[in-house]
């Protein structure tokens, strides 16, 4: 499978992943998130960035939904934000439609865990 941004071909496996992590740029995660039928704020851009600084600065980390949101409550400074927060920007299950966005490798783990 593959999607094509500014006339270059981008390969993806058979879930939509990008299959080279180089590839990703946030062109490529509009056209992402618009297959997934998003349009992206500027907070689905904070959960962007910041699953791609963990897994890029920490060793490959891919935070689960709970961790997400007390990161994301942090930087919003809202304490702990509920999940229904997360679901409403990412409603594929936000840890995994949000890493798929923001071009990180497929997690295997089951649900948001």
């Amino acid at each position: 499978m593959s999607i094509t941004v500014n006339d270059k071909l981008i390969e993806t496996n058979e879930n939509g992943y990008l299959v080279n992590q180089d590839d990703w740029n946030e062109e490529v995660a509009q056209s992402l998130a618009e297959k997934e039928g998003l349009i992206l704020s500027d907070r689905h851009w904070d959960v962007i960035h910041y699953l791609r600084e963990e897994y890029f600065e920490n060793g490959g980390n891919q935070p689960n939904n709970r961790i997400m949101g007390k990161a994301m409550g942090e930087k919003w400074q809202e304490g702990k934000i509920k999940g229904s927060i997360l679901f409403d920007l990412f409603p594929g299950t936000p840890s995994k439609q949000a890493g798929l966005i923001a071009g990180l490798p497929e997690s295997m783990r089951k649900g948001g865990y």
